[in-house]
């Protein structure tokens, strides 16, 4: 009796078992036999520009196949390359934009919940079969809401420049015009919308007439390109300058336009900073508000190609190499690049030798601003003539200067512009706005951190909203105008802060001083002598520790421990601080030096020391350790020969103690208690900056054995305090 019970339950057991199993078996069968075909839809929320994904599914021969539109980028149809589905795990992958999906699909198939990964972005993405609504940024929603229409505009001389004009569809109310003149080609295709708007939403969505204009000479306009084009003071008939052109356009446009208040603002980035900066003199009266951002304001001093008339090597080759080249007729099309053949920037500037030999290689006579950057070494009146700063006097327009901390381009051309009009027209309406960013980062979607260092906020969403005001207020008659004197980001404390003047009026001077054993202080040095290196410009000190071709962005902020462990780098810094510090405004360098050479550059660098014991810094996805990172805060360099005068260079006596003095372009910097205050001092600083062949000869048609090694002293004693003065904020 008792065995057969216990064999009743057994087979029970075992039809309970087979049952289960058949059931999973079948409910695999299920799943893989679910229907995902059709359309799938997801929003990919990039900072600041969320971009619609539309995913079409279908079956052909038992496979499974896809491709998918971007409406937002105007992109349609895009095939992807493979694509699977099984037990409910979804996979695709599209090869030329290096993007892949990974997700889950529901059992009901109308989920598809995943992770996308394109490029560097990685973000969560939900696919459903409800479809979403066009964004605001994209190219539907422009084409909804705005025409486009491509003119001529003849200047005063007969040149015709080609002009591309976006007008709100919405004609309830007159708008505001808009102008950005640009070098860069406004309209690569006649169809399309341009990609600029996608910058500009915040501005679209209040309905202002936007405008594009490639400048004489450049992509579809006529007439000859000269670079920085020199403002002409008083014109006769039909000379012509970026003012004058600026002028007609300005008016063509508030005389042909359709619904236009009468009032007009021009704002550009970079280059288009420097053609809204030479709008300002002699400034049409429809002109009534202009935003020079990271304007170019003195190739030789400090923008772009020199910086105290050191040559920066890398950024001038990479762009004179496209953007340089002969255009002969008006085109649409992008100039090729340089096939560089080595990807490491290092190696390949190393291997061209002297500078002389960029020429040879690869320019040869075709490039003309490569030829005057190579005639004219010194501060001459070819540079002097492409300075606007004397220009800009009886300023009409309301001004907002807009840079970046970390613009490695133009952080010069911004404060310039901004003193420049402040000094020379006593009732301006001129402000300041200095956030942390790289060359226009602050128009893009994500600025929540310059490569390492993060800033806790999307700082591009606070810019955007002081350029609407700025806008509205002076083009609209809307809103009240209560931006302050100068809008400033804080780094090291993460902060925004406001002033009534720029640099800020509660500040005090005070030296920091190189001291014995790689000691600072903001203590004087008593006997404590000097210190000797060897200088070799055929071993130069790398710019970034990294190996890459095209330079980076974010070096400005990069760890710079790399460079403190050479024998070639003199490091000095102080105690761990026991109370905040915040540097404020423009520093002074002043050094006593020698060097057995006849020339030097001379490469000073305020660096940020983090605690060694910091730990889970906010935000960071930096794979080396955080504690005792040496964050570069500002670097600048000086090209030695002109320490005295850029017109006139001079040689350096051979073991002479030499005084040694330049300025170093403002910061806004916390050092915070438990950090240290660092200094760096090189003499070089490659790729970034050409080698100094550290003898006093013409460096553009220098021999490779022209380049030597040098000993340099640093002195730090009572009679030769080398020091770096900086401005404190007391407040």
């Amino acid at each position: 009796m008792d065995c057969t019970i216990f064999n009743v339950i057994k087979k029970l057991n075992f039809i309970m078992k087979s049952l289960t199993t058949y059931c999973f078996i079948f409910i695999i069968i299920q799943i893989n036999a679910q229907d995902i075909t059709g359309d799938w839809h997801g929003l990919r929320e990039y900072p600041g520009r969320p971009l619609r994904m539309i995913l079409h599914l279908s079956e052909v021969n038992g496979l499974l196949t896809a491709n998918y539109d971007s409406p937002e980028n105007g992109l349609v149809g895009i095939k992807i390359d493979s694509v699977s589905f099984q037990n409910n795990n979804f996979y695709l992958r599209y090869e030329n934009a290096d993007v892949t999906f990974r997700g889950v699909v529901d059992l009901t198939s109308q989920k598809i919940t995943g992770m996308y990964f394109g490029g560097e972005d990685v973000m969560p993405l939900t696919l459903t079969r409800e479809p979403i609504p066009a964004q605001v940024n994209g190219v539907a929603y422009l084409k909804e809401n705005y025409s486009k229409e491509e003119v001529y505009i003849t200047m005063r001389d007969g040149v015709r420049l080609f002009t591309s004009i976006y007008a709100p569809k919405n004609k309830t109310e007159e708008s505001p015009i808009l102008l950005v003149r640009t070098p860069y080609n406004i309209e690569p295709d006649e169809e399309s919308y341009s990609g600029r708007l996608f910058n500009l939403i915040h501005l679209i969505q209040e309905d202002y007439i936007i405008v594009f204009q490639d400048i004489r000479g450049r992509y579809m306009s006529e007439g000859k390109f000269v670079d920085v084009r020199p403002f002409i003071p008083n014109k006769k008939k039909k000379e012509i300058d970026e003012n004058s052109d600026t002028y007609d356009t300005i008016d063509w446009l508030i005389g042909n336009v359709d619904n236009n208040n009468g009032k007009v603002g021009i704002f550009g980035i970079s280059y288009p900073g420097f053609y809204s900066t030479m709008a300002l003199p002699q400034a049409h009266p429809a002109l009534k508000a202009a935003s020079p951002q990271a304007p170019v304001g003195n190739w030789f001093i400090g923008d772009d190609w020199h910086h105290n008339g050191a040559f920066f090597l890398m950024d001038a080759f990479s762009f004179y190499s496209s953007v340089g080249r002969p255009r002969p007729k008006p085109t649409r099309e992008f100039p090729s690049n340089v096939d560089f053949g080595n990807p490491d920037n290092y190696d390949f500037f190393m291997d061209l030798g002297p500078i002389k030999n960029v020429q040879k290689k690869y320019f040869g006579d075709t490039i003309q601003f490569w030829s005057d950057l190579m005639t004219h070494p010194d501060y001459d009146d070819f540079w002097k003539a492409r300075n606007p700063m004397p220009h800009l006097t009886n300023i009409k327009p309301a001004v907002l200067v807009v840079g970046g901390w970390f613009d490695a381009e133009d952080l010069f051309g911004p404060l310039e512009t901004y003193q420049s009009i402040e000094k020379q027209n006593t009732q301006n309406q001129n402000r300041l706005i200095m956030g942390p960013w790289s060359h226009g980062q602050w128009a893009g979607g994500n600025a929540r951190n310059m490569g390492n260092i993060h800033w806790g906020s999307n700082t591009s969403d606070f810019f955007k909203e002081i350029e609407l005001k700025f806008f509205n207020y002076y083009l609209k008659d809307k809103g009240t105008m209560d931006l302050a004197e100068a809008t400033i980001f804080i780094t090291g404390a993460n902060q925004w802060r406001t002033f009534d003047a720029w640099p800020p009026a509660a500040s005090t001077e005070k030296r920091l001083y190189l001291r014995g054993n790689g000691e600072l202080s903001f203590s004087a040095p008593g006997d404590e002598g000097f210190d000797t290196y060897i200088v070799d410009p055929n071993k130069p000190v790398p710019y970034t520790e990294d190996v890459h071709l095209n330079r980076t962005r974010a070096y400005l902020t990069d760890d710079q421990r790399f460079a403190s462990r050479r024998q070639d780098v003199m490091v000095y810094q102080t105690d761990v601080l026991e109370e905040k510090v915040v540097m404020t405004g423009p520093m002074e360098v002043n050094f006593f030096v020698t060097t057995t050479g006849t020339d030097a550059d001379y490469v000073v660098k305020l660096i940020d020391v983090f605690p060694d014991d910091l730990e889970d810094y906010p935000e960071n996805d930096y794979d080396g350790p955080m504690g005792g990172y040496q964050m570069l805060v500002r670097g600048e360099v000086l090209r030695g020969r002109y320490r005295n005068s850029f017109e006139k260079p001079e040689a350096f006596v051979p073991g002479e103690v030499t005084e040694v003095s330049f300025t170093i372009p403002d910061l806004a910097h916390s050092f915070e208690p438990g950090h240290k205050i660092m200094i760096q001092v090189q003499n070089s600083w490659f790729p970034l900056v050409d080698r100094n062949p550290q003898q006093f000869v013409n460096i553009y048609q220098c021999d490779e054995e022209d380049f030597i090694k040098a000993t340099h002293r640093i002195y730090h004693d009572t009679q030769r305090p080398s020091s770096v003065t900086v401005r404190i904020l007391s407040n």
